[in-house]
């Protein structure tokens, strides 16, 4: 399971990188490959504000329809377009595959868990995805 050190992660399994005041967001490796194939992704709108750990988006595998949360509060400021086309892109390569940036303060920030403290979580919630 592929883990990157310099992201943040939610203990819904969501991976955060932060560049300056925008957050790009998308699901962890563990979290697409217990899913199962991607096929759809709903994206949330340009100028959608969020606080932190609210529903922002939908993965909808072959196994099942997952939110996907904004870990941090933001306003949407991009979203990533060819997932649409292309939604077997998440299971690919789930952290070059953002689905969607928020433009933030940080709120929320101190909720994120490093590499390091995700990595236990994912075992032990096998079973609840």
């Amino acid at each position: 399971m592929n883990i990157p050190q310099e992201l943040f992660y939610s203990k819904e399994h969501e991976w955060v990188r932060f560049e300056g005041n925008k957050a790009y967001i998308g699901i962890s490796d563990y979290a697409q490959h217990h899913l199962g194939d991607i096929v759809f992704v709903e994206l949330p709108e340009i100028g959608a504000e969020f606080a932190p750990m609210t529903e922002a988006a939908v993965v909808e595998s072959v196994k099942a329809v997952s939110p996907v949360f904004c870990p941090v509060a933001g306003k949407v400021v991009e979203v990533n377009e060819a997932l649409l086309d292309t939604p077997e892109k998440v299971n690919e390569a789930p952290y070059e595959s953002f689905l969607f940036a928020v433009e933030t303060d940080g709120a929320g920030k101190e909720n994120l868990l490093s590499a390091e403290a995700y990595a236990p979580l994912c075992p032990e919630e096998e079973e609840t995805l």
